[in-house]
């Protein structure tokens, strides 16, 4: 889809091509030379092993005690098996808590990238943006994921767009 938008993108403004200044970067290419960017990545691999380790041992747990009612099921009162039950399934909430924790949307392994990485692409995208207007480039394009990362506000027609529409 990102590709479509960025052709489209490139076609509406081909007969001003002459006028305005492209370039493209490899944003990947880029982080790869980055020795911070590797360093960021190792360490966000290991925490995210230590953790997916946690989380394996957790769900163990909560198949062996599933395994243990299973094979006593037949030797256990009512009232067992409901306690028996309930243990199971607080063990498997934990277990989703702690995967949550760990790998949810705002979890730790999210957090410690923010940490490590942006910081790292910040510096990037400054260095990019000096790049671009030294150059006197308009519009600075991503070839590996077809973004665009930088453009010149001066060629914003958003109002002019608004405009026609009446607003």
């Amino acid at each position: 889809m990102k590709k479509i938008i960025f052709v489209l993108f490139v076609t509406l403004f081909v007969s001003n091509l002459s006028a305005q200044k492209i370039c493209h970067v490899d944003s990947k290419y880029i982080l790869s030379k980055v020795p911070a960017y590797a360093q960021a990545q190792k360490e966000i691999e290991t925490l995210s092993q230590e953790w997916q380790a946690k989380i394996e041992a957790a769900y163990k747990e909560v198949d062996s005690l599933y395994r243990v009612y299973q094979k006593e099921e037949v030797l256990l009162t009512e009232e067992m098996k409901i306690k028996k039950q309930d243990q199971i399934i607080d063990k498997e909430a934990e277990a989703k808590k702690l995967q949550q924790k760990y790998f949810g949307s705002e979890g730790e392994l999210y957090q410690k990238r923010q940490e490590l990485v942006k910081p790292i692409q910040d510096n990037i995208y400054n260095a990019l943006q000096e790049v671009a207007k030294a150059g006197g480039f308009d519009y600075v394009f991503d070839v590996k994921t077809g973004e665009i990362l930088y453009s010149n506000s001066a060629k914003d027609e958003s109002d002019a767009v608004l405009k026609k529409l009446g607003y």
